[in-house]
């Protein structure tokens, strides 16, 4: 199920490929740069960190992210001025904490965030702190808004858990590659394929995160299932990196543009891997 059609179209061809960095890390135009510069290497969706102080499911690579961005300035309104601004053609999806969602604007609950984010463009919401049980409220306000409620499945979700939370995820799951916190890694966990096969018999895209940092592991995620993939922390490195040796933003948009069309291709031999394979049987 999909409320938003951006959302819906980026799985509908092929495998998606779904980057993520932090908003306003370094700086506000930086991070605009950056953020474009993952469209033009072949984002479909991109997640857009909106920073939170306690950000619990994030290694360190992300929450050091979170700081400067917040150091810089960086609050809600900014954000969404910030998503107005940007000129992508990728859909854009928040990624966020349930505190800052439910006390934005005057009244409490979480419509106002979810009003705010669909005038801004902001096709969906991925909220790692907010049970599937206590999701109604936003679950409701996203439905009637057209914004999909991506929620993240962890190794561990199971039985009657993972059912709640099926029935209340729309526009694709995140699934969570491994256990912990988020971060580069220089290998694919084992626990990908037991997660993907755990969640054939729901009618919603798979995309799979935590740990992807280069194409190979890309076409071997999408190549045992996968319906799109989640990259994160190796971006975030690039943009880290570029921050620690002072280098100029339109070099490290290339760098961000490069590894994000070598995950692309990774992503795209894995799917003619897969579909290959189906033919030959």
């Amino acid at each position: 199920m999909a409320n938003s059609e951006a959302i819906a179209a980026a799985f509908a061809d092929g495998p998606a490929y779904v980057p993520y960095l932090v908003v306003g890390d370094p700086d506000y135009e930086s991070s605009k740069a950056y953020v474009e510069a993952l469209d033009r290497g072949g984002a479909d969706v991109i997640e857009l960190g909106l920073p939170f102080s306690e950000p619990i499911a994030e290694g360190s690579t992300i929450q050091d992210a979170l700081v400067r961005a917040l150091d810089a300035g960086m609050t809600p309104e900014r954000f969404f001025s910030f998503a107005e601004e940007l000129d992508v053609d990728a859909a854009l999806v928040c990624m966020t904490y349930y505190n800052l969602i439910y006390q934005y604007g005057d009244e409490t609950g979480p419509r106002p965030f979810v009003e705010r984010a669909a005038a801004a463009g902001i096709q969906g919401l991925v909220v790692p702190d907010l049970p599937a049980e206590e999701a109604d409220p936003l679950r409701e306000a996203c439905d009637e808004l057209g914004l999909d409620l991506v929620f993240i499945v962890a190794p561990t979700t199971r039985a009657d858990r993972l059912d709640r939370l099926m029935e209340r995820v729309s526009g694709y799951v995140y699934v969570q590659a491994r256990l912990g916190t988020t971060g580069a890694r220089d290998d694919v966990s084992d626990q990908t394929t037991e997660s993907l096969d755990r969640l054939r018999e729901y009618d919603v895209p798979k995309a799979v995160g935590f740990g992807i940092s280069a194409g190979d592991h890309a076409e071997r995620i999408v190549a045992g299932g996968a319906d799109g993939i989640i990259v994160g922390s190796a971006l975030v490195d690039i943009v880290a990196d570029g921050v620690a040796e002072d280098r100029p933003t339109a070099a490290v948009a290339d760098r961000l543009e490069a590894l994000s069309r070598e995950l692309k291709r990774g992503a795209e031999r894995g799917h003619r891997s897969r579909t290959e394979a189906v033919d030959s049987v």
